[in-house]
Formats: structure tokens, C-alpha cells, sequence
């Protein structure tokens, strides 16, 4: 089948979007107007008319997170084959609950989540799954490391342990972990909030101090989660140590390297993620880093035996098990699964692992072009990282002020953040492999000038 209409389509909204606007100006009540007044489902409508209106929409009145100069959260451009993917996903509409359903998508995916876990350096019988997202995966993680942690859990659940669970993050990891704490059974009240040392990475003496704590009030400490790449800040917390801590301790060491997972691949950067290989579970999302469309999150974990116990399921009316393969929705929360690995897949094949390293390794090098050309012009940096995040500030400026005229005057998208509950201070995180040194020049000129004025 030919996609070349595809292709040029998404071609010329790539084009569209890097002239145009970053940040829309709407209310609510316009959009909600605009679609009562269209749609009320009463009679049927001409399909490109309705296309046409939505692209519209979309268009004016959304963030545009493929702009290049959207220096926000981890929401990147998107390579044109992910795009293809998804469209014949949606045509072919394979079920990979079962491997007898979808041999071949099944086949493709494992093929690609092989490919990654080797170069994490985890060992060839690591069982994988892509997933939602990132938080789907962590709460695999989790459930994996209850399962078998507390032999009991996986039939009597919580209510069976005769010791209270307890989870060692700090403050910077995903918050996501706190929705996965309570949606377990866990609550809130089982995460640990360990300390930071100056460049916002886990402290190994606090976390070392909270373990000891705990088992002496009769808790149970169970897993410790280390960030690749935190959301504030791009910190990586100390992998190594806190790998050595963890299986000297018998703790399941979960890594979250939802973002910065992919900087696995690069020459320049994946010695910041030495340690990584001795995760019990890792996460990484192919749609932050990968640069493929949202959702494609991916889970890896050492222990195939423990996952196969915590998701197995049997049912009459599914195809039976054979041996030979791991069917998903006897490996996975999931129960009905999208061909969700295609769009990484057509992606690699397409660029290739060397296309993908320059891709990664340019949006690094525009990091360091932004940070020094913020300090050339007296910007105060406050975070430390290898990965294209930087936080910063400058003394007496407004932050609220800076941002809305940022935003007024369709500059870039940056954001506002706390660190370790200081003062806010501006974030900006290269997302876009479009992005260019010749565009970050006259965004850091720009802002100068409304400091200035600020």
C-alpha cells in the first residue's frame, strides 16, 4: 500500500506548524460554541468537511508540542513512519492479546523491545511489553515487585502481608507513583520521600537512613525507584550505587528512565546511564525520546518467572496456551493491546540506529548550545545535567511576568518550576530533533530583550 499522500500530508503540517504559532489564545467557551454549534450528531455530515474543521481546530487552538521551539515537557516531533504506523494500525486493527491472534505484530514488536533491552545491557531473558505509557509501566513494576517480594501477595493481596510495604523515591520522580500507590491498595502513607543532594540526585546516606528506619519500626521495605532524566530538572539519580544498595538489601531496584531511557543508545551519552543494566525493571517511553506519537511506553524487567505470576491469567473462551510463546495478557495489565510497537519499529528501520544516535545527540548538543548562550547573557543556570534540560533565572525577575509576554509575543513554549521547594525559576527542555542552534539564537536574543523590560 502507498502512503506517499500520507507522507506529504504530514510533511506540510510539519511546515505549517514550525511558521506558525507555538501557543494558542482561546477560552473555553469559544471551543465549546464552536462544536455546539457545528455538531449535534443529528445528521450525518461529509467527512472532509469535518476533517477539514478539526484539523482547523487543532490547528489554532492546541500547544503545538512539534514546534521547535516548544521547550516544554517531554512531548517531542514526530518522525514521519511513526506517523505511517499508526494509520495502518488503525486499517489493520490487530489484537495482540494473544500471539495466535497477531503472530506477526507480535513477533515485530518483541523483535524491537529485544533490540532496546541489549542495549540497557539487561540479560537475554528479560520479558518486555509496550504499554500505554510510563505510567502503566511503573505500576508493572510494582505489581511485579509486591508479586515477589511477599509470596502471598499475588492471591491474598494486601490484607495477607503481616508487614506494611514501603516504596523509596525522591521528591523529583514522577508523580506518578503516588496514583500507583494508591490504586495498588499501597496508599500514599507507603512512599518514602528520600533526600536530595545538591544536583537534585537521590541521597544514598538519607535513603540508606530510611531503610534502617523502617525495618526497625516493622515495616517493609520493598522497591527503591532511581530517575534517568528527572521532569523538573533532568537529573540522574546515582545508578550504580543505588543498584549495590538495593541487592545488598534484597530490594527490587526499578529504574524510570521514561525520557532519558533513550540516551542509551548514544556514543556521547550513555555512560551517564552506567548502572542501568543491573535494574530488577525498567521504563522508557518511545514517545518522549523516540520521537514517536503519544502513547508508547515500554516495560522491561529481569524476572520473567515474577511477572508471568503476577498478570497470568487462564479463560476458556481465549485461545490455549502453547509454551512456545508469552502471550501479553498473560505478561501485561492489559488485557486487549493495540499494535502499539509498530510506529518505533518503522521508525528504527527507517532511520536506522545511527540516524537515531544523530537525532538524540543533536537535541544534547542544542542543550548546550541553550545553556551557554543563557549564560553569555547573564542567566543564572541552576540545574546539572547531560540531557537538553535547563533551568534558570536571573536576579529580580518577575517569572509569572516573563512567561505570559514569552507567550504573548509567540517566542517559545518554556515553562515554571520549583526546585526542592526554592523560588520558581524558568524550564526549558529541547524536545524537537527540528530544532535548530539558528532558532535557539533568536529565542535566547529575545528574551534578553523582555528581561530587559521586565
Amino acid at each position: 500500500m502507498a502512503f506517499d499522500e500520507l507522507r506529504r500530508a504530514a510533511a506540510e503540517l510539519e511546515s505549517r506548524i514550525a511558521n506558525g504559532p507555538v501557543r494558542p489564545a482561546v477560552t473555553p467557551g469559544e471551543i465549546r460554541e464552536h462544536l455546539s454549534s457545528r455538531y449535534d450528531f443529528t445528521r450525518p455530515m461529509p467527512l472532509e468537511g469535518i476533517i477539514a474543521d478539526v484539523e482547523q481546530m487543532l490547528q489554532r487552538w492546541q500547544v503545538h508540542v512539534t514546534h521547535p521551539r516548544y521547550f516544554g515537557l517531554f512531548n517531542p516531533s514526530v518522525t514521519i513512519p511513526s506517523v505511517v504506523a499508526d494509520a495502518i494500525v488503525a486499517m489493520y486493527n490487530p489484537q495482540l492479546a494473544t500471539w495466535s491472534t497477531s503472530p506477526a505484530a507480535n513477533e515485530i514488536e518483541r523483535h524491537t523491545l529485544h533490540w532496546l533491552a541489549r542495549k540497557f545491557g539487561l540479560p537475554a531473558e528479560t520479558v518486555s511489553n509496550f504499554t500505554g505509557g510510563g505510567a502503566e509501566a511503573n505500576f508493572s513494576a510494582v505489581i511485579a515487585a509486591l508479586t515477589r517480594r511477599f509470596p502471598t501477595y499475588r492471591d491474598g493481596g494486601l490484607r495477607g502481608l503481616s508487614e506494611s510495604p514501603a516504596i523509596y523515591l525522591t521528591a523529583a520522580a514522577h508523580h506518578g507513583f503516588l496514583k500507583i500507590a494508591r490504586m495498588s491498595g499501597l496508599g500514599s502513607e507507603a512512599l518514602r520521600t528520600v533526600a536530595m543532594d545538591s544536583d537534585l540526585k537521590m541521597d544514598l546516606h538519607d535513603l540508606a537512613r530510611q531503610v534502617g528506619k523502617d525495618r526497625e519500626s516493622g515495616l517493609a521495605p520493598f522497591l527503591v525507584v532511581g530517575t534517568v532524566g528527572t521532569t523538573a530538572a533532568g537529573a540522574i539519580d546515582p545508578l550504580p550505587e543505588l543498584a549495590r544498595f538495593c541487592h545488598s538489601q534484597n530490594l527490587w531496584f526499578h529504574v524510570d528512565a521514561a525520557w532519558g531511557g533513550a540516551a542509551a543508545i548514544s556514543p556521547r551519552l550513555r555512560g551517564h546511564l552506567r548502572g542501568i543494566s543491573e535494574a530488577d525493571s525498567l521504563t522508557c517511553d518511545a514517545h518522549k525520546w523516540f520521537s514517536v506519537p503519544m502513547g508508547a511506553g515500554m516495560f522491561f524487567c529481569r524476572h520473567a518467572g515474577t511477572v508471568s505470576q503476577a498478570f497470568d491469567s487462564e479463560i476458556s473462551f481465549m485461545p490455549r496456551k502453547t509454551g512456545a510463546v508469552l502471550d501479553p495478557y498473560c505478561s501485561t495489565v492489559q488485557w486487549s493491546r493495540r499494535f502499539i510497537g509498530l510506529k518505533l519499529f518503522l521508525s528504527l528501520a527507517e532511520r536506522g540506529e545511527s540516524g537515531y544516535i544523530e537525532m538524540i545527540e543533536h537535541q544534547a548538543r542544542m542543550g548546550e548550545v541553550l545553556r551557554t548562550l543563557l549564560q553569555r547573557d547573564g542567566w543564572r543556570i541552576v540545574n546539572k545535567t547531560p540531557l537538553p534540560l535547563v533551568c534558570f533565572t536571573r536576579d529580580g525577575l518577575n517569572i509569572s511576568t516573563f512567561l505570559a509576554a514569552l507567550y504573548d509575543r509567540q517566542i517559545a513554549w518554556m515553562s515554571a518550576i520549583r526546585l526542592n521547594d526554592g523560588d520558581p525559576v524558568l524550564r526549558a527542555c529541547v524536545t524537537s530533533f527540528r530544532t535548530t542552534e539558528r532558532e535557539i539564537e533568536w529565542v535566547v536574543g529575545e528574551m534578553k530583550k523582555i528581561s530587559e523590560w521586565n
